[in-house]
């Protein structure tokens, strides 16, 4: 571990600044703590009006310490930290956990003091973790950082899995709720404001540390998206799975958004890219933050990547094993029907099964049988997992089903989990000890499975990916029209309907009829929602008269509009209407979007989203994953459309997270008609920062 991680996660010298004497307040929690779970390491508590503190000897201040120490944890009133940093310097801290809050959680003014102190400690050579950080523990060694009261527990669970929060409470609730089930953790870690050390950094130094296998995230939001991707990467190359639980999935879109793109495919769409190319496996419910570990400790070291798995679903309990299908469809996890050779060869062995989505074996098997139907079903081809639903035996009688869990040899190449439907406090325990992920609700199962399932190897197809110069007579900054994004989808590569701009009284264009007729204006970004389009126009007199009537209605329904002009445009012939939109999210920066095109978008949501820039191959599986796409990949016999087109303009779209000296913060081709010898982009709309 680098000195660093080693400050940070295992310290050898711990100064306690506002330690307290009196017992009972939470400045004491510290020491009591530590001193309760076995650490062995030297603290120093920093009290300058007591002389010891809970039976240890007290110092007046960090100048006064008999030797250095590596990190110190600050308890006193935020107004004076700043003056601590350089004596926290001076006695040699490389890192500083600081649980005073009144930073940049509180207001303005805070958010400049918090800048003003993260300065001053880059300026002494320190790293800060919060301000506003409940603290962080050491499980293995006892160093407990924290005021948290879930440390008051008699002994410490320990464990192979590692978390980092950017809440508190929400911290001490996880180890609580994951103690409760025999759960332990190795390093716990609260990150608070997160004004200098961030999660990304955290994770790094877990990657490295020896006790740690798997890594836990609770999230609010993402910060310093680049440290945290490249710490991601790291973990996956070491084979230390990543778990996120993060808030905000009912976050509305971007309000700044001015295309479909953001409505259909928001900042939350674009952080569950995000985590899908690092291989970090988001969940959905906090219980299976923690009982996913030895799913993943067993089976997690290689990515699945499967889009719709098959699960072996055996049990002892109809109603049980009807929760936990119900929950994987949800999911979109098949609940897989043996096949009739496999139905044979069960026979074969003395156990009759029926060819059906559950094989329930209620009051019809042995224990030696069931634990061979586990094992034939581990070996068998036409399922990705087996999961066994216990019923009232796991309570009473662990022998019949549980202990054949245990027993069964259990490849490494396909997982097997458990599903207990009575509350079985010792056969969750029996299982957990044997390795074997069991769940107490089948919620949370069915979501350890998807996620894990599903886990892709991290994406690194960007560099394939040609970088793109902005063209020269464009603007910078802004909105721009029509006709200027359709410049910038040219200059891509990116094919387009023959066009021209006309002023408000020129009528020639020399495109042949039929055509569309539009209104060209930067501030009118969806043009049919004020009579801004014409299809089908067929001659010189419907033209006329079609700018007169879109002239009157956009002015009057828009009246403070700058209209540049109206274009005139080929109508292209088409097999499928789709969307292809580029978006930067705030927290995680450039994504590409594929989704159902047209005026109905946003009613369709059938999308799929990448981080951006993509190449060839992912753009053909995100084609994949738009299940409207079906209609020209051969559905029913319908026309093939061109996918490699659109492929490559899905490519070709995403070069805008490229760009250096602009910043396109969405651009939006809507709709992409697709033919079977091409993909068109009909309409582009662009907005820079």
């Amino acid at each position: 571990m680098s000195t660093f991680s080693q400050a940070l996660l295992a310290p050898s010298a711990i100064a306690l600044v506002g330690a307290s004497g009196d017992a009972g307040k939470n400045t004491a929690r510290p020491l009591r703590f530590m001193r309760k779970h076995g650490y062995t390491g030297r603290i120093y508590p920093i009290n300058p009006s007591r002389d010891e503190v809970l039976g240890e000897r007290a110092y007046p201040d960090l100048c006064s310490l008999p030797e250095p120490v590596d990190h110190v944890f600050i308890m006193v009133p935020g107004k004076h930290v700043p003056a601590l940093l350089p004596d926290c310097a001076k006695a040699g801290a490389k890192v500083v956990t600081i649980y005073s809050d009144g930073f940049g959680e509180k207001d303005e003014e805070g958010r400049k003091r918090q800048e003003a102190m993260v300065q001053q400690a880059q300026e002494l050579g320190l790293r800060l973790l919060g301000p506003n950080s409940i603290g962080l523990a050491n499980a293995h060694s006892g160093a407990v950082l924290s005021v948290n009261a879930v440390f008051e527990a008699e002994t410490l669970v320990k464990g192979t899995a590692s978390m980092v929060s950017q809440s508190g409470s929400m911290m001490g609730s996880l180890l609580s709720r994951a103690a409760a089930r025999g759960f332990g953790f190795a390093k716990s870690v609260s990150v608070g404001n997160e004004s200098d050390i961030s999660v990304g950094e955290v994770v790094d130094a877990l990657v490295d540390d020896p006790e740690t296998e798997v890594i836990l995230l609770f999230l609010e939001t993402i910060r310093s998206a680049d440290k945290l991707s490249a710490a991601l990467k790291r973990a996956y190359a070491a084979g230390k799975p990543v778990v996120a639980y993060k808030l905000g999935r009912s976050a509305q879109a971007d309000e700044l958004s001015q295309s479909h793109t953001g409505a259909i495919a928001g900042s939350d769409s674009a952080i569950d890219a995000f985590f899908a190319a690092h291989s970090v496996i988001r969940v959905l419910m906090l219980e299976t933050l923690f009982e996913i570990i030895p799913l993943l400790q067993r089976y997690g070291q290689t990515a699945q990547a499967l889009r719709t798995p098959r699960v072996a679903v055996i049990t002892t309990t109809g109603g049980g094993a009807a929760t936990v299908v119900d929950n994987l469809g949800v999911h979109g996890l098949e609940a897989a029907t043996p096949p009739p050779e496999f139905v044979e060869h069960m026979a074969g062995r003395g156990l009759k099964i029926k060819p059906a989505p559950v094989i329930d074996l209620t009051l019809a098997a042995t224990s030696a049988q069931y634990k061979d139907l586990l094992e034939q079903l581990l070996l068998a081809p036409w399922c990705d997992a087996v999961l066994s639903v216990v019923g009232s035996s796991a309570q009473f009688h662990p022998q019949l089903a549980v202990k054949p869990l245990v027993d069964s040899h259990k490849p490494a190449d396909k997982p097997l989990v458990a599903f207990l439907a009575p509350e079985a406090v010792e056969s969750l325990a029996l299982l957990q000890q044997a390795g074997v992920a069991a769940f107490r609700t089948p919620e949370a199962c069915a979501d350890a499975l998807s996620g894990f399932l599903r886990r892709r190897a991290p994406e690194g197809g960007s560099t394939a990916v040609q970088p793109f110069d902005w063209p020269q007579d464009l603007p910078r900054s802004g909105m721009l029209s029509e006709y200027e994004a359709g410049k910038v989808l040219s200059a891509l590569g990116i094919s387009r309907p023959p066009t021209v701009l006309l002023g408000r009284d020129e009528r020639k264009h020399g495109i042949d009829y039929p055509v569309v007729l539009k209104i060209c204006s930067a501030d009118i970004p969806h043009k049919t929602e004020v009579g801004g389009v014409k299809v089908g126009i067929r001659n010189d007199a419907e033209l006329d008269h079609a700018i007169t009537n879109m002239l009157a209605s956009v002015e009057a329904k828009c009246p403070e509009a700058r209209i540049d002009g109206l274009l005139v445009q080929g109508m292209a012939s088409h097999l499928l209407e789709l969307i292809v939109g580029f978006r930067r999210d705030p927290a995680v920066g450039p994504s590409i979007m594929l989704g159902a095109g047209g005026i109905t978008a946003e009613l369709m949501k059938d999308f799929s989203v990448r981080v951006a820039p993509v190449d060839e191959a992912t753009a053909r599986e995100m084609i994949e994953e738009v299940a409207m796409t079906q209609l020209i990949r051969g559905y029913r016999g319908l026309p093939k459309g061109d996918c490699d087109a659109l492929a490559q303009l899905i490519v070709n779209l995403s070069r805008l997270a490229l760009v250096e000296g602009v910043t396109v913060e969405e651009a939006e081709i809507n709709p992409v008609f697709v033919s079977g010898d091409g993909a068109v982009a009909v309409d582009g709309l662009i907005r820079l920062a």
